[in-house]
């Protein structure tokens, strides 16, 4: 049940911040520009790919500048030319892109029964820039930019029960909450946690923002939203 637990660990992009609407927003520089529109789908991933590639090839690079050479690169393989001023633009949109309408609400509710921990593939500035949309204090923030490395990196997950330890929190009492399974539920079974499945994108196909996992992790939970998790919990409750 979900009261069993008294800690839970975020990702945050895909999870509580809409990343998907603010990838596709702020590439329309590069999209209005194409002779032959792409799907939403094709957009986004295009952007994993090049994502995820330039985070195994830069892993300790801060994720906003990494993201503006995810910018250029996207803009190379649909053969737009960019200069570095809009590439970097882009890089520094993070902390604007929009929350999840339910995020802040069931956040509110969720930090009223459990440790709150934030492990996300980001820069600690651009996090800030989310962390006002969501509006909850957190007990500890783990970010890319602290561990120098990715998820699905191993180094962050170390880093996370690294960070576990010093909040006397035990392995067992934790269950990671995420939507992408590339990232975090892979490796966090792998890592022995428990794990909620926020699917986000449960009436869509693919994987969109995110590189296909290959198999699906086993999940522990499944929502398809967090106020429907918050609802879970209250129910529990009772």
């Amino acid at each position: 049940m979900l009261t069993d637990y008294t800690a839970l660990s975020f990702d945050v992009y895909g999870t509580l911040i809409d990343w998907e609407s603010g990838i596709r927003e702020n590439l329309r520089p590069l999209t209005d520009r194409l002779d032959q529109e792409m799907s939403a789908d094709d957009v986004l991933e295009l952007h994993a790919k090049c994502e995820s590639s330039q985070q195994a090839q830069t892993p300790a690079r801060r994720y906003s500048d990494l993201l503006a050479t995810v910018y250029r690169r996207f803009a190379e393989v649909c053969g737009l030319a960019v200069d570095w001023d809009e590439c970097k633009r882009y890089g520094e949109s993070v902390g604007n892109w929009p929350a999840f309408p339910d995020s802040a609400d069931a956040l509110a509710y969720l930090k009223q029964h459990y440790k709150m921990i934030v492990l996300s593939n980001v820069d600690n500035q651009s996090f800030a820039g989310s962390a006002e949309k969501l509006k909850i204090q957190w007990d500890a923030i783990c970010t890319a930019e602290d561990v120098g490395a990715y998820k699905p990196a191993q180094a962050n997950f170390d880093y996370l029960l690294l960070r576990l330890d010093e909040l006397g929190i035990r392995k067992s009492d934790l269950l990671h909450t995420a939507e992408s399974m590339f990232h975090d539920h892979v490796p966090a079974r792998t890592n022995g946690l428990t794990n909620a499945w926020i699917y986000r994108r449960h009436s869509k196909q693919g994987f969109g923002a995110t590189m296909d996992p290959g198999q699906l992790a086993e999940t522990t939970f499944r929502f398809n939203s967090l106020a429907e998790m918050a609802e879970a919990h209250q129910k529990a409750r009772t």
